[in-house]
């Protein structure tokens, strides 16, 4: 599985982007990726609206964006990524959708954004770009607010991998991914299922599990079935396990299928960990 060959990292030239860099740095050394940094300007016909500019002021104010974040692009995070095989490039739009555009037609294999929220707010809030980008994106999607806390120069920095599955279409691959990423730095695999409380479907759980471990060939994954509220319980799992990344699946290009539909995003929110939508 060639899961990390081109790897897309969209910046605004904040903090956060400047923490995202460390983890789409660390992935793109050890699996040799090719990193391309994407700023997307605004249009700014979107941000005046309706209020009437004139077409010379406009071309100016346009022209004077594009070198100021041609200048931000080209010098963000350089010295970081040093020696990386890295592609800086300037586009115009609406952000999400040149985003999604943008690793559709290079064929991304790996999307990476921080999400906005911090602290006790973090849980309300996604970005409505970030969201946008969940729900279209054909390729994994890894977010967090904790993206600035992965180490900048650590061998393993991934100790423990979490997959959370609904046992829904996308559940294989998601565990397949999760296993790949757990192979690569040898760390502990997790699969984990939230069930109804009723110890006949947590059994039926537990087999299906089970299979599904056998069918992908990730037989080291230690099996967790638990009862209650996905989301919490799934966040909940993954602080008490000690979690570094947590899996889960997402439909392609059709939003989050099965039970995770309605809790992916909170997961997402409230997770203690960087999360995968795969």
């Amino acid at each position: 599985m060639d899961s990390f060959a081109r790897v897309l990292l969209p910046v605004d030239f904040s903090e956060r982007s400047a923490g995202a860099v460390h983890c789409a740095r660390l992935l793109a050394c050890h699996f040799g990726s090719e990193l391309t940094l994407l700023h997307v300007l605004v249009p700014p016909q979107y941000e005046f609206g309706a209020v009437d500019v004139a077409g010379s002021m406009l071309a100016e104010l346009c022209r004077d964006r594009a070198q100021q974040a041609t200048l931000e692009l080209d010098t963000f995070m350089a010295p970081e990524l040093g020696g990386l095989n890295v592609r800086r490039v300037l586009l115009e739009g609406d952000p999400a959708t040149t985003i999604v555009e943008y690793a559709h037609r290079e064929l991304t294999a790996l999307i990476i954004m921080p999400t906005h929220g911090y602290g006790p707010f973090r849980r309300y809030i996604l970005g409505s770009n970030t969201a946008k980008v969940l729900h279209d994106a054909d390729c994994p999607v890894w977010t967090g607010t904790h993206l600035s806390e992965t180490p900048a120069a650590v061998a393993a920095p991934f100790h423990h991998v979490m997959c959370a599955v609904d046992l829904g279409p996308q559940s294989a691959k998601a565990l397949a991914w999760a296993a790949h990423l757990g192979r690569e730095f040898d760390a502990r695999l997790t699969l984990f299922h939230v069930t109804a409380c009723d110890p006949q479907l947590r059994s039926s759980a537990g087999d299906a599990l089970n299979s599904l471990r056998s069918q992908v060939g990730a037989s080291t994954a230690e099996l967790y079935v638990e009862s209650g509220e996905p989301s919490r319980q799934i966040c909940a799992a993954a602080k008490r396990l000690d979690a570094d990344v947590l899996v889960i699946g997402r439909g392609s290009a059709a939003g989050v299928f099965g039970r995770l539909r309605t809790n992916a995003y909170a997961i997402i929110r409230e997770s203690p960990c960087p999360v995968v939508s795969v």
